[in-house]
């Protein structure tokens, strides 16, 4: 019991100490995190002379491992109960702050209006920046826990290394069973001072604590055998401690899962990546390796990937219907997007991924990344029992020269999108696909893991665009879903103008979802992209060969038309200066 307490901090006054120092940064904007915990050298080695005549008496009654049994099952106690409090002492203060009405999903704000009756009601209803700040908290009291225990196995490990003199170099490093291998020649060496120098060499042949002749080979092996069994309980004690962490940590996660799929796409990397920096950092220390967590990382990213994917084909598909295929101009962002996308220094493998500190855009390419840069191109869409839209909701703005000011300034405008050196008319939903495009890059670039999913995703939305434009204009739907009363030439103009710019970007943007793409994955995703752009490309081909069957037979009747025209050219009384109304009905046409 002497050495539990010695060697288990007062969880009770380290957390009040941390959760001190966090509150007062609750009332600022997140600047970072700042979770790095090194003990003290001085309280190193006032742990280490605490410690040691403990773990003497002790292998001298043989007990060491049984305490270090003890010693675990109390800091995975201590674990828990400190990260309990912390989320008991954080709440109150994370639920007073006003929520984002921005940011406040329904289903959250539903649990908010409710009152939090219960804690997982309490958890859901904060904001995304208070979960992460909850986080915060639970990541420096779980470091302040965790470097404790590490330190006590290096004492422990210290220890048994000096214990015995005629153990064998070789056997500083026993192997662990059921806990893995002790590295000890990466572990910290402590300078032995003389107090504790004369504490173990007091005994001259050192077999006062292991009886038996040193001579003795099963003496010896006992002594082996004593030496691993401390060292794996030691081990074990901080691989329990690190597994306690990684369990409630996901528990915090799995109690949030429905609500962060919905986050926009900065408020899920934030969270993302504490994430990935606490399993780091626990692993580093505990060297366990958090399968659980990183399963429970890994779910959460797919479901975030598909709700975000569900999204946009639901917009997609309501934004076709309401199109009335008519030229809109195109705003600077649009552009910078296909510039960005088309260049070969598209910032991919160099791009860093955002940290808790970082709230602006990710990437520097002047494209906004997150979803609330697309309120411009994409407002939002009712998709619980279905899709609630209407055409002014779906309008890119900047069409009209009172939506082009904004804050006093003019959003500068062209007629077309430059791609390739190629100039393309854009209709609303060619903009929007373009946008939702550059969001699935975006995607990619900031959850690589992901990236075989995303690219699923991007053909699919690139798939339905074609089919669906299609039926539209080839197949005339758009007569009775968006109430045009013919299609006419301009209409297959700009499809064709709207296919021929898709077609000519789809290898930009397979280009950079690649770059994250293991190799051995890349063929299937290639051929399903290549049977894309040949779909693309049969579809420009249908169009042209429409517009030019279109355009014989308005020559055909023109031509018949035209032998009555010429046997007036040359009366007596064609004195008329004015066009023949023979000429302006063919060149309105043309």
């Amino acid at each position: 019991a002497e050495f539990v307490r010695a060697a288990v901090p007062d969880g009770k006054t380290v957390d009040a100490m941390v959760l001190s120092t966090v509150k007062r940064k609750t009332s600022t904007p997140l600047n970072g995190t700042e979770h790095e915990v090194n003990v003290d050298e001085e309280d190193g080695f006032i742990l280490r002379d605490r410690l040691l005549p403990l773990i003497i008496c002790l292998l001298r009654t043989d007990k060491v491992p049984a305490v270090l049994r003890m010693y675990r099952d109390t800091l995975i106690t201590v674990m828990k109960a400190s990260i309990k409090s912390t989320v008991a002492e954080m709440l109150p203060v994370l639920i007073s702050k006003p929520i984002d009405s921005d940011s406040v999903t329904g289903d959250r704000a539903a649990d908010s209006d409710a009152g939090g009756q219960s804690l997982a009601n309490k958890l859901r209803s904060l904001s995304s920046e208070g979960f992460v700040q909850l986080l915060s908290a639970i990541f420096s009291i779980v470091q302040v826990h965790l470097q404790q225990a590490a330190e006590v196995k290096k004492i422990v490990q210290w220890i048994m290394r000096n214990l015995d003199g005629n153990i064998s170099p070789d056997d500083r490093n026993p192997v662990v069973q059921h806990g893995g291998s002790v590295d000890l020649s990466q572990e910290k060496d402590y300078d032995v001072t003389s107090r504790v120098s004369n504490t173990v060499t007091r005994t001259p042949t050192k077999l006062p604590l292991f009886q038996g002749k040193t001579n003795d080979m099963s003496s010896i092996n006992s002594i082996k055998n004593i030496r691993a069994d401390v060292l794996r309980e030691s081990t074990e004690a901080v691989f329990a401690a690190c597994d306690a962490a990684h369990g409630r940590w996901a528990k915090l996660l799995g109690v949030r899962a429905a609500l962060h799929p919905k986050l926009r796409l900065q408020e899920f990397l934030i969270i993302y990546n504490i994430t990935e920096e606490f399993i780091a950092a626990t692993e580093k220390v505990g060297g366990r390796l958090g399968y659980n967590i990183r399963g429970i990382l890994q779910q959460q990213s797919k479901q975030f990937v598909e709700y975000q994917h569900s999204v946009r084909m639901a917009k997609i598909k309501a934004v076709l219907d309401q199109e009335t295929w008519i030229a809109v101009d195109v705003p600077e962002e649009f552009q910078a997007i296909v510039l960005s996308l088309s260049s070969t220094d598209f910032p991919v493998n160099g791009m860093e991924m955002p940290s808790n500190d970082n709230n602006s855009k990710l990437s520097e390419d002047g494209v906004s990344t997150s979803q609330e840069s697309a309120h411009s191109t994409e407002n939002n869409v009712e998709n619980s029992n279905g899709t609630s839209t209407t055409s002014n909701e779906n309008k890119v703005e900047s069409t009209s020269q009172t939506e082009n000011s904004v804050a006093g300034h003019v959003r500068p405008v062209a007629q077309t999108i430059v791609l390739g050196g190629v100039g393309y008319h854009m209709v609303n939903c060619g903009l929007i696909l373009l946008k939702m495009l550059s969001e699935y890059v975006d995607i990619s670039k900031c959850l690589p893991s992901l990236s075989f999913e995303v690219v699923q995703r991007v053909v699919e939305i690139l798939k339905h665009f074609n089919t669906r434009t299609c039926q539209l204009v080839l197949g005339a739907g758009a007569m009775q879903v968006s109430g045009l009363k013919s299609i006419t030439s301009k209409h297959l103009a700009l499809a064709s103008q709207i296919i021929s710019f898709v077609h000519s970007l789809i290898p930009d943007i397979r280009r950079v979802l690649f770059l994250k793409i293991p190799e051995a994955r890349k063929h299937l995703l290639m051929s399903e992209l290549d049977r894309v752009t040949q779909d693309y490309k049969v579809h420009r081909d249908e169009i042209h060969t429409k517009l030019v069957q279109i355009m014989r037979e308005r020559l055909l009747a023109n031509l018949r038309k035209l032998p009555q025209i010429v046997e007036s050219w040359n009366g007596p009384d064609d004195n008329d200066s004015q066009p023949s109304l023979f000429a302006k009905a063919v060149t309105k046409v043309v």
